[in-house]
């Protein structure tokens, strides 16, 4: 079931009712994927954001860092991490507003960068579309080794220490007891409890969702008027150097697996070497532009590159194990 088909219906309908584009044209493709993405993003954005000023107050966050500092020797949170991306419908921007909520609760970096990077990497998609196009080997294959990527990526997110590089305002949050303390020690009644919980979430919402649509924006032109036939001529040679440069096609361009799969299969059925094909399809789904232009709101220039590089040799990595092995 797609929880997300209602928002495209409405897109269908303000794209080729209303303003009367012609479906599976450039400007048809470009204005559906905006809207669609938009207001997906938006209400995710709204969401999450409100349902994480609801646990920061009431959930000991604290002791969950300190728990999840503690064990992370055994790398048991990263694996958690990890799967959890696997079972959420999330592309790349899609997962952000998740991975704000974690960092804003204090989780820490490293875990929520592996959901960050198996959220749209390893999802629904690649478990029930794979085994019917590709098979059970390489849908194994596939999501093993994208679990592995989240998981390596985060610990060493972590173990470089680069928490000093979250934008400090994700970062402020008041505890129940401060804002207890603020109204005279007594508790909030429910209907200011909820006026609180949505000005909370409200602040961070309206600081990203800028950047939301530009990256949006940004994503929709790519996606309706780069050309496929472009991407296969560059791809179906068998050299070493495809693979990289499968990556680095693949890496500004935005979709999510439900919609880059079927691409996939068409550049294999082409001659495309499946490994390079994955890195490709790999590329698309987990980093793009329009990410880059959000997380660039909720964190530095350092932490953003160590993140794409980290995810962009995972990527690598795994096309050459694909095409050594199949």
């Amino acid at each position: 079931m797609d929880i997300f088909k209602p928002i495209q219906l409405f897109a269908d309908i303000v794209t080729f009712q209303m303003l009367h584009i012609l479906p599976h044209s450039y400007w048809g493709d470009t204005i559906n994927f905006f809207i669609y993405d938009t207001i997906k993003i938006g209400l995710l954005l709204v969401i999450i954001n409100y349902f994480m000023a609801f646990t920061r107050f009431y959930f000991p966050m604290e002791k969950v860092r300190d728990l999840l500092l503690k064990r992370r020797w055994f790398g048991i949170d990263y694996v958690f991490a990890a799967l959890l991306g696997v079972i959420t419908p999330f592309c790349s921007c899609s997962s952000i507003p998740l991975f704000i909520g974690f960092v804003g609760a204090g989780i820490p970096l490293g875990v929520t960068f592996a959901f960050l990077i198996s959220s749209p990497l390893v999802n629904e998609s690649s478990l029930y579309l794979f085994p019917a196009l590709f098979g059970m080997k390489v849908t194994i294959l596939y999501n093993i080794l994208g679990i592995c990527i989240a998981i390596l990526g985060g610990l060493l997110i972590q173990k470089l220490g680069m928490e000093k590089y979250i934008k400090p305002e994700l970062l402020k949050f008041k505890s129940r007891k401060q804002v207890e303390q603020e109204n005279g020690g007594e508790s909030l009644p429910i209907k200011d409890l909820l006026i609180y919980f949505w000005n909370d979430g409200m602040n961070i919402t309206k600081s990203i969702f800028p950047y939301v649509l530009l990256g949006v924006g940004m994503g929709a032109l790519i996606h309706g008027f780069v050309p496929a036939s472009f991407i296969v001529k560059y791809l179906s040679h068998k050299s070493w150097w495809t693979i990289p440069l499968a990556t680095l096609l693949g890496a500004p361009l935005y979709a999510n697996s439900v919609g880059v799969i079927p691409i996939m299969e068409v550049l294999v059925q082409k001659g495309v070497p499946l490994g390079t094909a994955l890195s490709f399809m790999t590329a698309i789904v987990t980093i793009s532009i329009p990410e880059s232009m959000i997380l660039k709101k909720v964190m530095k220039w350092q932490l953003l590159a160590a993140f794409f590089g980290i995810t962009l040799i995972g990527i690598m990595i795994m096309g050459y194990v694909f095409n050594w092995i199949l």
